[in-house]
């Protein structure tokens, strides 16, 4: 990621803590940040005091959680920005924290964000003004019946509207569950690590369209964390062996197109990818074929399809044969979710972001373990990530490593 005049961003330092059932641990949030973030400047090999600004994300919380959330890391007087964008809280955090080092207003910068949920599906905290999802919640009803709760309703009804269009099966959106839970077997920070058939996938308790309860990710208690530095900083303290490059990140919000349309497959946010996407392979120099790893805003299984076709990965239509083709999985053309994604790993909100940029820098230093794509660890290794939240916003980044 860079500004007009070239500057380089990297991340130098990651850290997350294991993502958990909702009240299933004894902590509180400004324990979870101190985890991760310790983990992140331990990674590093850096202090707090070197921290010039903070950008701190949650979507549930009090109005400075963030200042306390950090605080648990020092207290050095740095600008501390608090961040909400529904599910993509913790990549705006990031796409933040690299705006302020590619812009030159610094030349190390803390993302963090966290999540300490309730169990059950997501609600409304207040109930005495419009939700900011509303506008999209009705579109989505004129084209569907209405259900509760709102998210898997609204991703249920894509999903139901991807297979009227172009055919595709329960089975294939039940097959990308099957992946993910797979995957997290491998993934020690995962809050679930059970494998599953297909036949448990598909009769597990319906929700809504063709989602079952196994590929809904869950609420989920943890943090995340990344420290981004500028290239000069990354030559002081000799950080080039461990640093990861972002060399294209774009944020996109509601398109004309998402009402538009009449589609509920725009309402929750394929025009927002793509043209993100679009965004991050021209300032990257790369195309879908150049990327050996992606972490993905699997919420429910049929994004993780529609999002296969809004990153380029197929065309409109094939996601459903992609799926089929084991091409997102071990020994396909991409590894998609290694981390077990949002399904399986988890996915408390502000965290979520974040989490995905650690298994990408983790992947590209060749530091992922039992979960590590093989041509991701190369020279020419490149990650993609894509983080979305609904009402709406969505971020999209490419990572290569700063040098092998």
């Amino acid at each position: 990621m860079r500004n007009r005049s070239g500057r380089r961003v990297f991340v130098v330092g990651v850290g997350m803590t294991d993502f958990v059932k909702p009240g299933s641990r004894e902590w509180d949030y400004p324990d979870m940040a101190r985890e991760a973030g310790t983990a992140a400047l331990a990674d590093a090999g850096v202090g707090y005091r070197e921290v010039e600004q903070a950008y701190v994300g949650y979507v549930y919380g009090e109005s400075t959680s963030g200042q306390r959330a950090v605080y648990e890391l020092g207290l050095t007087g740095i600008p501390v920005v608090n961040v909400n964008n529904n599910c993509s809280t913790g990549s705006t955090a990031l796409y933040l924290a690299a705006q302020a080092v590619a812009g030159g207003l610094a030349d190390c910068t803390l993302a963090l964000g966290f999540e300490k949920m309730q169990k059950g599906s997501l609600g409304a905290t207040y109930d005495d003004r419009e939700q900011p999802m509303m506008r999209h919640l009705l579109a989505t009803a004129e084209l569907q019946e209405f259900a509760m709760p709102p998210a898997p309703y609204m991703f249920g009804a894509a999903g139901v509207e991807h297979s009227e269009r172009y055919g595709t099966t329960a089975e294939q959106f039940a097959k990308i569950a099957v992946k993910n839970h797979r995957h997290s077997k491998n993934n020690p920070h995962a809050q679930f690590r059970d494998e599953y058939s297909l036949a448990e996938i598909l009769g597990s308790r319906a929700i809504h369209g063709p989602l079952t309860k196994l590929q809904c990710s869950p609420t989920s208690d943890g943090s995340g964390a990344v420290v981004v530095a500028s290239e000069d900083f990354v030559d002081r303290h000799g950080l080039a062996g461990q640093a990861v490059e972002i060399v294209g990140m774009a944020m996109v919000t509601d398109l004309p197109s998402t009402f538009e349309d009449q589609s509920v497959i725009s309402l929750v946010g394929s025009d927002m990818t793509r043209t993100a996407a679009q965004r991050v392979y021209e300032q990257a120099g790369i195309d879908p074929g150049d990327v050996d790893v992606i972490e993905l805003h699997d919420c429910f299984s049929t994004n993780e399809l529609l999002t296969y076709e809004a990153l380029g990965l197929c065309a409109a239509g094939e996601g459903g044969a992609l799926v089929d083709a084991d091409d997102t999985t071990y020994g396909g053309r991409w590894v998609v979710n290694p981390s077990g994604g949002l399904i399986s790993k988890g996915h408390p909100l502000g965290a979520t972001g974040l989490a995905q940029c650690s298994e990408l820098t983790w992947q590209l230093r060749g530091a992922a373990d039992a979960r590590q794509v093989s041509s991701a660890a190369a020279s020419s290794g490149v990650a993609l990530q894509h983080n979305i939240g609904l009402g709406g916003a969505v971020v999209v980044a490419a990572y290569r490593p700063a040098e092998r």
